[in-house]
This record gives structure tokens, sequence and C-alpha cells, in this order.
């Protein structure tokens, strides 16, 4: 039986339809999706200041565990240490300062990536003392006490120089008087070089007193007494973290710091003590 031309000819359409249409456009306000677990391999080495260590280690873990095939490793120190090694050449692929001033540096040096800086979390300070409390001490102008062993970090390092802020702010009011800093100052009996140097030695009852970020105070908690510093004289340290300029895995390197930005990111932070973003 002959068909008909008019069918035959809508055959012969719609066949060519299907073997020759174009693929569909991609959408050029897609926003492109994280990286998948299988695109993402290999070792990132994490320079970071002391006071992260370990709310980094859980970092580190939690990503890990998203991202089978990676491992980070990290340098942990003094923030003007870490940026000193790295502008040195030290192999780096990311950096987490305490401060803004040694990641500028890091960044003048050449090794930080031009315009990839920005805050992850926040902090503040607290004054500690041994748990038996040798001195007495229940406020910051007790640390004018004479005799007082007091402990500090170094100004060349972050907490060291938030710390000398604190004191600075207090010698401006009429409460605390201006010879307050140059008194406190004058029972300093050691600069540490680290945060954690300053929080060890004040639990062994190697000084009556110390300054340090809360969230390290929070890891000795039960060996240590915490005196407040009023809100007027504390700092907010703002931590900024950058990915290094010549890091041979730029792809982990963005997303471990995309890790620490995220939600679950932030929330290990908050459980170590520090401020989070959101």
């Amino acid at each position: 039986m002959g068909r008909s031309p008019a069918l035959l000819m809508l055959v012969i359409v719609v066949l060519l339809a299907a073997c020759g249409s174009p693929p569909p456009e991609a959408d050029p306000t897609a926003v492109p999706a994280e990286p998948a677990a299988a695109t993402l391999s290999g070792e990132l080495i994490v320079f970071a200041a002391a006071s992260l260590t370990d709310a980094f280690e859980a970092i580190s873990n939690a990503f890990e565990a998203a991202y089978p095939g990676t491992a980070i490793s990290f340098n942990f120190a003094g923030s003007q240490q870490l940026a000193a090694q790295i502008n040195e050449g030290a192999p780096a692929d990311v950096f987490a300062s305490a401060n803004q001033t040694q990641m500028d540096i890091v960044l003048a040096g050449g090794r930080g990536r031009d315009g990839s800086a920005q805050t992850f979390v926040r902090n503040q300070l607290v004054v500690i003392t041994p748990g038996n409390n040798p001195a007495g001490i229940t406020t910051l102008a007790d640390l004018t006490q004479p005799g007082l062993h007091l402990i500090l970090a170094d100004s060349a390092v972050p907490v060291g120089r938030y710390s000398l802020d604190v004191l600075a702010k207090a010698s401006a009011l009429p409460e605390y008087s201006a010879g307050y800093s140059p008194t406190v100052l004058a029972n300093v009996v050691s600069f540490e070089d680290n945060v954690r140097s300053v929080l060890t030695k004040v639990v062994l009852g190697e000084a009556d007193a110390g300054i340090v970020y809360r969230t390290d105070a929070a890891l000795e908690g039960d060996l240590i007494q915490q005196i407040a510093i009023p809100a007027e004289l504390n700092t907010i340290a703002s931590y900024p973290i950058a990915p290094i300029a010549d890091t041979a895995n730029p792809a982990l390197a963005d997303a471990f710091i995309a890790f620490i930005l995220s939600a679950q990111g932030q929330e290990i932070l908050s459980r170590y003590g520090f401020i989070p973003l959101r």
C-alpha cells in the first residue's frame, strides 16, 4: 500500500530535527558549582597563627572527610615568624594571620595572591592567672601591683601588639591614669614569641598573670582563672587569610579557604571560642 506524501514529509522533518538540533547554550548567569570531592586531591601546607592550632586541626579533619584524597599539614607559630618564613621562600599554600599587619608584609613581599586576603574570624583578649591566683588579681587595675610577675607576648606578635593597645587605652582614662601602662610594663618578666608560650608559662605558675586570646584561655579553663578586660578597653582582633601566589595547588587552597568561610567552618571556629563572621 502506498504511503501518503504528507506523512513521509512529516517523518523526514522529525528525523532531521532529532539529528541536527544544536545543543542548548549554557546559561551565562549560572553560579559555578562547588568543586566535587573527586576533583580535589593532594596536600596543602597551611601557615597559621598559633592561636588557631586547635580550631584549624578540627577544621582540617572535617575538610579531609569532605574531600577524600586531600591532606592538610600545618606550620603553627607567631604570625610575624610565619610572614618572615613565607617571604624567605618557605613552601606554603595558605597563610592565616592573627592580624592584617603580617598579612600585608606577605602581600608586599609578593608571596600572597593579590586581592585575595579576607577576614575569616575574630577574637578578643583576656587576663589569665594560675589556678590559685597567687597575686589575688581581680581587675585590670591589679596589674600595677608592686612585685607582680607578668608575661606578655612580644610587641612583634599580634597578641602582644593588641595587649599594648589595651594598656594604652587604659592609660588614657582618668580611672587608670597616664602612669598605668608604664607601671604595668615594668612588671613584665618575659616577652614571648607566641601566645601559646604565654599561656603555658602562666599555667605552670611561672608568672602571676598574662594576657592571651580568650580562645587560648578556654583551652586551659580548669587550670587558670580569667579576668575580663572591659569592653571599652578590649580589642577585636581580626584574622585575615589568603592563598599563596605560587601555590602548587590553587584549586585546593581556594577550596580550603571556602570551607573555613562556610557555615560548617565558622561553626567549628565558634566552638573554639572565636567570634564568627556570621
